[in-house]
């Protein structure tokens, strides 16, 4: 097997994956999570040109030969993260160790693309967007965005959530394993960690408190939750489309 160097330069390269869709379902690659590991592990505290940080794991730079942009402004993309071409990077976002963003992709203004996160083709994350981190344990899967998705400013994706092709997230939505999504064309709520429909999209909402908190039902408290209120179609799609001029 391949020491955990060799894993890191295919990992940049985009010839390993922290997780890959088999036979239609995503499979973490704990191997490269391991590695990963062994880099931190490995790694002695460094000065780089304005900050400290692991020697294994230095920041990437660009060239026009890569056929990525990335606008100046203070944005960071770590080793062992794979950006494809034709991918948009705004400032100031930052790419985590074992990231996957697939071509065309927008990272818009503000954005984290945590570790081992895998994005895929032709998605918009918006500024603000927060794709949350999932390293260890290494048998957990990372936070999954199929291609053609949309994530509106601000939301939050974290916890290993899996968001399948062309759904729709409106700004503002949390999801994590632990809040629930009640799918409202369906009539029903998704189990724990089911990943988010094809073209489902979906907004934030709220829900009354548990039985078991009398007290907070009394003073009429409600819960986070994300509502999914329709499946994307032809008007929708128009108005989701990027401006040519972006690209």
């Amino acid at each position: 097997m391949s020491n955990w160097k060799d894993i890191l330069l295919e990992l940049e390269k985009g010839t390993q994956r922290s997780a890959q869709k088999k036979d239609g379902v995503w499979q973490v690659n704990t191997h490269v999570k391991k590695a990963i590991l062994e880099a931190f592990s490995a790694g002695e505290i460094t000065e780089y040109d304005g900050f400290i940080d692991k020697d294994t794991l230095p920041p990437q730079s660009f060239s026009t030969e890569r056929g990525i942009r990335v606008v100046p402004g203070g944005t960071s993309v770590r080793s062992a993260s794979y950006i494809a071409p034709g991918v948009i990077i705004m400032p100031p976002s930052y790419v985590n160790v074992g990231a996957y963003v697939d071509e065309g992709t927008m990272i818009d203004s503000h954005v984290l693309v945590g570790s081992c996160a895998q994005v895929g083709k032709k998605v918009h994350l918006s500024a603000g967007v927060q794709i949350g981190g999932v390293l260890e344990p290494v048998n957990e899967a990372p936070v999954i965005i199929e291609d053609d998705v949309f994530v509106g400013a601000g939301s939050v994706i974290v916890e290993g959530i899996c968001i399948l092709k062309g759904a729709v997230i409106a700004p503002g939505v949390v999801l994590s394993k632990g809040v629930p999504v009640y799918d409202c064309v369906q009539e029903r709520v998704l189990e724990r960690g089911e990943p988010i429909p094809e073209k489902a999209v979906v907004v934030p909402g709220s829900r009354p408190v548990s039985d078991n908190l009398p007290w907070a039902q009394n003073q009429g408290l409600r819960m986070n939750c994300a509502m999914i209120i329709k499946y994307r179609d032809e008007k929708s799609n128009a108005s989701l489309a990027l401006e040519a001029a972006l690209r």
